[in-house]
């Protein structure tokens, strides 16, 4: 009998195009580790339903990041091919990857997020600064630019004009990430940049980043970044993975982002997670496509968010 197949995507038309190539290299290696699937690679662009139909894959595991991958056009080709594939739907996709959007859900279902505005809404002087200037629809910090004074916010938004961008707060505090698959909350990961913040370089070009799984902390606050992230995987309607990302002060955390299709790589943050609840990568990767293919052959709808969604208390 044949083994089930799965396509690995990886590429795409976004500015974590590099970040993809090295995640999804190192999902199909964990896959054929595993040994359960039969595996096939496909660097793209922007696949459309056809295409991914022709792959003629059990399940597609794409582990695209960026608008175009994680954003929602991906998730609806895929929707439209009839090929099941991990990861949430568009609707979910395209709520987690604007990260205003994805604020006003978590204040929507009260977990605390810094004040933000959209620069070209709100005169960014509004909020005063030390603030973040970030293109509200980029991972891996693309973009992101610290500004301690209004001139380089001015300048920031000059230097990102054609972009969407939002000001935001800045919180000084301890870097916090937890992920989620398949609904189940995993251990807490600290991120201390050896220098500065924890920007594109320190994330996957640097080797001097530190990283703290089940990090000590004050229990309240642990308690609360589990809750927030599993309040804001339902508020979202992610599916499969997720990763949630907070900043954390003396009085606790902050929502920062959710990503739908965090990143796989060997400096990754959900995989280091997993692996600490005993899901080494193979267990992990044949997880998500086993629960992918359980829905093969669902039709899928996608999913809505209430306003007034709670978190678990």
């Amino acid at each position: 009998m044949n083994r089930r197949s799965v396509a690995v995507l990886m590429g795409g038309p976004d500015a974590e195009h590099d970040v993809s190539l090295a995640s999804g290299a190192r999902v199909a290696d964990a896959l054929e580790r595993h040994g359960g699937w039969s595996v096939a690679r496909h660097v793209v662009d922007r696949p459309d339903a056809a295409m991914l139909r022709d792959l003629d894959a059990d399940v597609i595991f794409p582990v695209l990041h960026g608008p175009f991958g994680e954003g929602g056009p991906l998730q609806e080709a895929l929707e439209a091919s009839g090929v099941a594939y991990v990861g949430s739907g568009p609707e979910a996709s395209r709520r987690g990857m604007n990260k205003l959007n994805a604020k006003r859900i978590a204040d929507a279902c009260g977990v605390p997020t810094p004040e933000a505005i959209d620069p070209a809404l709100e005169s960014p002087g509004r909020l005063e600064p030390p603030v973040v200037v970030k293109p509200v629809d980029d991972g891996s910090s693309v973009g992101v630019r610290l500004c301690s004074r209004a001139a380089e916010v001015d300048a920031a938004c000059r230097e990102l004009a054609g972009r969407r961008l939002m000001v935001e707060r800045l919180v000084r505090g301890r870097e916090l990430t937890v992920g989620v698959v398949c609904g189940e909350v995993l251990p807490i990961v600290e991120i201390v940049p050896a220098a500065g913040f924890y920007d594109y370089e320190a994330k996957y070009h640097r080797d001097d980043t530190r990283y703290e799984v089940d990090p000590a902390l004050d229990p309240d606050h642990a308690e609360a970044c589990r809750r927030y992230a599993r309040a804001i995987w339902d508020a979202v309607g992610c599916r499969d993975l997720a990763r949630v990302d907070f900043i954390v002060d003396a009085d606790g955390p902050w929502f920062l982002e959710v990503n739908t299709m965090p990143g796989m790589t060997d400096h990754s943050l959900l995989p280091m997670a997993a692996a600490r609840a005993g899901l080494p990568m193979p267990e992990l990767c044949a997880l998500l496509v086993e629960a992918a293919f359980a829905r093969r052959r669902e039709i899928a709808v996608p999913a809505t968010v209430e306003s007034n969604v709670q978190p678990r208390r």
